[in-house]
């Protein structure tokens, strides 16, 4: 029988990165300490803040929600109906409203076939764009638009460490400063943007699906429908492939970044933001990507 690292009882989840094995409360434990580290060691958050959590329905982003309530931080839920998918949008919904029910945490949905009248698929469509590259800028600029105009202190993202060492993989790949510029826990909040943060970059994915499974979230288990081809799920796959041979190697790779690579990128994406003039929202230009994005889509 293998012992937890932590209280020597019955083990339930082995971490070799860590090289520790963890009982149930050991590991509930582990993951909130986790979390906490991450939130005093790059500042993201401190008690009084108000915190959206853009949530999916997805294991990720309901383990961060629920993490997040659970240290008694004022956490509300963004949910965007993205309509990439009939029956995966209403599942999303679904999961994500029953896990804000069963805890009594305050959810709000946007439905971007109500609130803009077109889906994704209608988007990519219309545009020619990427469908990963037409959702991501819709979700950034919605998301972004709703903290701002509802006063939120911050916004939370349930990116995890795979997540953030797979977007590091292919930046590095194609050296491009200005999104290694962007490469942080923490995007600081100004000139009418929210900070946002990513408080599980410490946890890889199987770990966030350790936790939900421990807490027994209910979280939708498919993958959009439309992520397939996604560059994102190859560098995650190679980065996978190192780690079962070297495990800790996607962690070393992220945080040596942090703590090294950073500060030689820093400034490298800065330019003078001003009030989009059709949404409002900063942009180095008259109209923001998300509304010129939407122009090119009505034409």
């Amino acid at each position: 029988m293998t012992k937890c690292t932590r209280c020597k009882g019955r083990a339930v989840l082995e971490l070799r990165r860590h090289n520790a094995a963890f009982c149930k409360d050991c590991y509930l434990h582990f993951f909130r300490e986790q979390v906490k580290r991450a939130i005093e060691g790059e500042d993201m958050l401190s008690p009084p803040d108000r915190v959206l959590v853009a949530v999916s329905g997805g294991k990720d982003s309901l383990a961060l929600w629920d993490v997040l309530a659970d240290l008694g931080y004022d956490a509300t839920g963004y949910h965007i109906v993205l309509w990439t998918g009939e029956e995966y949008a209403t599942e999303s919904l679904v999961h994500t409203q029953k896990f804000a029910d069963e805890r009594g945490l305050k959810l709000i949905a946007y439905d971007l076939k109500e609130e803009r009248d077109f889906t994704i698929p209608e988007l990519r469509k219309a545009t020619g764009r990427s469908t990963c590259g037409a959702c991501g800028l819709v979700k950034r600029h919605e998301i972004s638009k709703a903290a701002a105009d509802l006063g939120f202190d911050a916004v939370a993202i349930g990116h995890n460490l795979d997540d953030e060492a797979a977007v590091l993989l292919g930046n590095v790949l194609r050296w491009d400063a200005k999104y290694l510029s962007r490469q942080s826990p923490v995007l600081a909040g100004e000139d009418g943007f929210v900070k946002k943060v990513k408080p599980l970059y410490r946890l890889t994915e199987r770990e966030t699906a350790a936790y939900a499974f421990l807490r027994g979230i209910d979280y939708q288990v498919e993958e959009c429908p439309l992520v397939a081809g996604n560059t994102q799920i190859r560098y995650k796959e190679a980065l996978d492939a190192i780690e079962r041979h070297s495990p800790g190697t996607k962690a070393a790779f992220y945080h040596s970044f942090l703590d090294h690579g950073r500060q030689h990128f820093e400034g490298s994406d800065h330019v003078e933001l001003r009030a989009c003039d059709s949404c409002g929202m900063p942009t180095p230009n008259d109209v923001c990507s998300f509304c010129r994005m939407l122009e090119q889509a009505n034409r």
